[in-house]
């Protein structure tokens, strides 16, 4: 029985280089956190843990013999479930504020600018969000369609 190069997954060194990745990026995600310095390193340190976060659910692929084109499906399936997950959180926010909060008094300045501002639906970022859930979502369904 012949292993082709294609088949054989990662050897020992790049599964542990991978695992090394992953651990490193928490470890720098909290070095920067809570560092004294800088608040952009802290701002930066905050968006690095939450990659951080999302990457370490990469760790249990992390083994010798692991194909990298599954590390590769799997990211792109937990960075789809992110997307799905943020969008469902504007959502919701967006009924809190309409069934929990006060609505906005049109004769104030601050009422006539929340009167006047774009819809959450209509913001770019949003859309963004919802195209990238959506071009991943094909990406896995053509990964997962062809058997290399």
């Amino acid at each position: 029985m012949s292993m082709n190069s294609d088949n054989s997954g990662m050897s020992g060194q790049s599964a542990l280089r991978l695992e090394f990745f992953i651990i490193g990026l928490g470890i720098l995600a909290l070095l920067m956190i809570f560092q004294p310095f800088s608040i952009t390193l802290f701002t930066l340190g905050c968006i690095v843990v939450v990659v951080a976060g999302l990457v370490n659910n990469l760790l249990p692929l992390a083994q010798p013999g692991v194909q990298p084109r599954s590390v590769i499906t799997v990211a792109m399936v937990v960075a789809m479930i992110f997307c799905i997950v943020l969008l469902v959180a504007i959502f919701s926010a967006s009924l809190y504020g309409i069934f929990f909060l006060k609505p906005p008094d049109p004769n104030t300045t601050a009422g006539k600018v929340q009167l006047a501002a774009t819809p959450w639906y209509m913001h770019s970022f949003t859309w963004t969000i919802a195209v990238i859930a959506a071009v991943l979502a094909g990406l896995i369904t053509v990964r997962s369609g062809k058997k290399a």
